[in-house]
């Protein structure tokens, strides 16, 4: 189904006019500079050929994107030579690193000129026997006195492809060329076999396409689809023999992923922890991609993983489907700075403009040594992926802390909540937590189902460990219980019990204070807050440990062991504090609501974040603003 799905979009991308990809048999790959020969094979000169890229806001030169030989699998000490497009060690002799080899670039021109003489010695064509001219009398140990090159050799020690042209014409472009390479390609052995995504008897590849830009990923490439242990084998078959897939599906499943995985595909991936994620529609138009990139709000990790912000613009056929998708990738622009999105708005603009019933597919990848492996794979209807990221923003939708925090948080935001403060995003324990929890997370957001449990746990976890911390400057650097937190384990709760249709919660999954609500564990995460509150009124703002830093994780879990104890102190507080009768007053109120009039010996996790809930919606409740946004004043006496 994924490979099917692959290769029929890399149908759609050779009908787009705005997409360069390569036909079978070909690579589409980075090349830094031209070697330009006379018609008599003589080195004339070396033509960079590096395009602008805007990374960030800074504008760099990177290797041109053109459509070459397909390149080989490279392996073992000998790599393989490719075809009138490889690297300065194969082209020139030239290595692209100081080796202690003395031989090493010798080894692999002689390998390159044997191999593509082999192949144009059968063209009868002038740009033919001027390459096989230069690679006859060009020597490897004394290239670096050439002036030309030795005017270059910097950049062309840098690891990029470098290219032949004649007379400043590009030689791969001479149509003799191109069908001596097309011949020698399909004239390899191969079996033929029923292609599994085709169902046709074609040539089946023994060696699937390496496929890059994986997070984590070896950077020469990984492979979707490989047996290399004999413990895959079967009925005596090796390699591609035990899935047949045609060598012409191969090479478009791998054109398509390398493309979605590239910098030329204008609809970024998204990272989860381990997971990398594409996605892709059944239609030409870009928009629905572009949609579903701003639904998710990738924003965090774009920046993190690449460091980087930079839009591709293409030009589409039709001029309103062109406005609104130039609409949509301002919108995709906005949240990839940080602006705050109406996603609510966005569906409308959606469902006004595009067609909710057109296939969707999202694909989520992780490394597995060379391989990849398929952290999930799911498609639907666009409208249903729509309706599903927006019940999860419905979901974790609660009462903010600040007038400016966000409306719709990401699921970047609630994973990093998962970690430490005191540790930076390159940490193991990061990487740990994500890689456990990311590709689990985001499946559940796109199937609607419950979140994972995990998740959950750990959110809690960090509650239980975390400390109110301050840096000098005054501003919080961490807190305990915040928005986002209370907000997931209220979404949590609610999915968890959607399905059943029993939500012994559903009061208190509530976007604010339920002061009606006499479920224990509420009830007692109220009480904690109007406690905390008492005692920072009799004693002020600067307490070295807070009840909620000694107490609240014992309170949480086991309330009958903590309680007793800090009504006994709150009478002290109460006493001392200017409106002390209003919070005892709420205190006993909060008591009479308690059902056993007795407290639990302990709460379940579920009661555990409905305990959460209470104490942040109290909280909330006590710094409520007025409709003129001015902060309440002091409790009435």
């Amino acid at each position: 189904m994924i490979l099917q799905s692959l290769y029929h979009y890399y149908q759609i991308l050779r009908e787009d006019p705005d997409v360069e990809i390569a036909e079978p048999g070909y690579s589409n790959a980075p090349v830094s500079h031209a070697v330009n020969l006379s018609l008599q094979g003589e080195l004339l000169d070396i033509i960079p050929l590096y395009v602008p890229v805007q990374q960030g806001k800074k504008t760099v030169d990177r290797p041109r994107r053109m459509n070459v030989p397909e390149q080989v699998k490279r392996a073992g000490v000998s790599p393989k030579p490719n075809f009138m497009c490889d690297y300065s060690a194969f082209v020139l002799g030239i290595p692209e690193q100081k080796e202690k080899d003395t031989k090493y670039g010798l080894r692999r021109f002689e390998a390159f000129r044997a191999h593509n003489i082999a192949i144009l010695s059968k063209v009868d064509s002038p740009i033919a026997r001027a390459v096989i001219a230069f690679l006859k009398n060009h020597d490897p140990q004394k290239a670096k006195d050439n002036p030309v090159i030795a005017r270059n050799l910097e950049s062309l020690v840098q690891g990029s492809n470098l290219i032949f042209y004649v007379e400043g014409k590009d030689a791969l472009s001479d149509p003799k060329i191109k069908r001596a390479w097309e011949d020698h390609h399909l004239g390899q052995e191969a079996i033929e076999m029923q292609c599994l995504v085709t169902g046709e008897i074609e040539p089946i590849e023994r060696l699937h396409p390496a496929i890059k830009g994986v997070g984590d990923a070896q950077s020469s490439g990984a492979r979707l689809v490989s047996f290399n242990l004999d413990a895959f084998t079967s009925y005596g078959r090796e390699q591609g023999a035990n899935s047949p897939v045609s060598r012409r599906v191969a090479s478009g499943y791998g054109v398509a992923l390398n493309y979605l995985l590239s910098n030329q595909n204008p609809n970024r991936k998204i990272y989860f922890s381990d997971t990398t994620v594409v996605y892709w529609s059944d239609a030409p138009d870009k928009r629905y991609a572009s949609a579903f990139y701003t639904f998710l709000n990738p924003e965090y990790q774009q920046e993190q993983k690449e460091g980087k912000t930079e839009e591709i613009k293409g030009k589409g056929k039709r001029k309103r489907a062109k406005e609104v998708e130039k609409q949509m990738g301002e919108v995709a622009e906005s949240v990839r700075q940080g602006k705050s999105i109406d996603l609510a708005e966005l569906r409308k603009q959606v469902e006004n403009e595009l067609d909710k019933n057109t296939r969707f597919y999202v694909l989520g990848l992780a490394p597995s040594a060379a391989r990849l492996a398929v952290r999930f794979f799911l498609t639907e209807p666009f409208g249903v992926f729509a309706a599903r990221i927006m019940q999860h923003y419905d979901d974790l939708q609660i009462e903010k802390e600040y007038a400016n925090q966000p409306t719709y948080i990401s699921p970047y935001r609630i994973l990093a909540e998962c970690v430490s403060p005191k540790v930076t995003q390159r940490d193991d324990e990061v990487k740990k937590s994500w890689s456990l929890l990311g590709g689990a997370f985001m499946r559940s957001i796109l199937t609607g189902a419950p979140y994972p449990e995990g998740l959950y746990a750990a959110v809690l976890n960090r509650i239980r460990h975390d400390t109110d911390e301050t840096s000098e400057k005054g501003k919080a650097r961490s807190v305990k219980i915040n928005y986002i937190r209370a907000a997931y384990l209220k979404a949590h709760l609610i999915r968890k019990y959607r399905r059943g249709g029993n939500n012994p919660y559903q009061e208190a999954l509530q976007m604010s204070l339920n002061e009606s609500y006499t479920h224990p564990a509420y009830v007692l995460g109220r009480l904690f807050a109007v406690l905390e509150k008492a005692q920072r009124e009799a004693i002020g703002q600067n307490i070295n440990a807070t009840i909620k830093d000694r107490y609240f994780t014992s309170a949480c879990a086991a309330p009958a062991s903590v309680f007793p104890t800090l009504l006994r102190l709150a009478h002290h507080w109460t006493a001392k504090a200017e409106y002390g009768g209003v919070s005892d007053r709420k205190i006993q109120d909060l008591l009479d609501m308690l059902e056993a009039k007795a407290f639990p010996s302990r709460l379940t996790l579920d009661e555990q974040g409905v305990f959460v809930l209470g104490y942040y919606h109290q909280r909330a409740a006590f710094y409520a603003r007025k409709d003129n946004g001015e902060e309440a004043s002091q409790p009435e006496k």
